[in-house]
């Protein structure tokens, strides 16, 4: 599934985000980049008639915000699944009935063994399966096929790492443009070359009316 930039397509393998195969992103904080590394593509998901499923999001879905992306509504499932265990039970059983074409679920907790077993019952599937976890997970062993670690850039860019894949490694990291599409009507060419630090919100995606009063001050 193409990742809505070329520069990133290039360096995954098969030239975009793998179907059937475990993906684990890292993140310095849940639910600040996940949507903007993401978006692209479940936008294409749900277009074509796909169900995109959250497992266990930190916060509450903002669905302004993610139809913004291009989300479709009808398309999108909220699981609250509050303990680990839950939130590893509900991902396993999508994933194995193949009853999503993508599902987002955060496991900060999981370990190899677990998403050894998630990535076991992917195979042959056609899935787009994340896993969503903290930067510091990054020492950990991983039996992902694809792991990548996205920070916050410059210019609200996204600093995106590739730290596996098949073939050979990639150490430098890729500056992908990523101006988060709730600010594009409001930043204006300044403020969009400016760093702007991210700011914590209710929702897994920040609120217009929040952009607003921040581009005010």
């Amino acid at each position: 599934m193409p990742s809505g930039w070329a520069a990133l397509d290039a360096e995954l393998p098969g030239g975009g985000w793998p179907c059937g195969s475990l993906t684990e992103v890292l993140s310095p904080q849940p639910s600040l980049l996940e949507w903007r590394l993401l978006g692209a593509a479940l936008a294409r998901v749900t277009a074509d008639g796909g169900r995109v499923v959250l497992v266990g999001p930190p916060k509450p879905p903002f669905l302004p915000g993610l139809l913004a992306y291009g989300l479709q509504a009808r398309q999108l499932v909220w699981v609250q699944a509050d303990t680990p265990a839950q939130r590893l039970w509900a991902t396993e059983q999508l994933v194995q009935a193949d009853a999503a074409s993508a599902v987002l679920a955060w496991l900060p907790q999981a370990r190899p063994e677990h998403l050894r077993r998630l990535q076991t019952r992917l195979l042959g599937g056609r899935a787009l399966c994340f896993a969503l976890r903290p930067q510091g997970a990054r020492s950990e062993s991983s039996p992902a096929g694809l792991r990548v670690l996205a920070q916050a850039g410059d210019g609200w860019s996204l600093q995106v790492q590739v730290l596996k894949r098949r073939g050979p490694l990639h150490d430098q990291p890729l500056v992908l443009p990523a101006v988060p599409v709730a600010l594009q009507p409001v930043l204006s060419r300044r403020t969009r070359q400016t760093i702007v630090p991210e700011l914590p919100a209710r929702h897994a995606v920040v609120r217009p009316a929040s952009v607003a009063s921040l581009s005010a001050a």
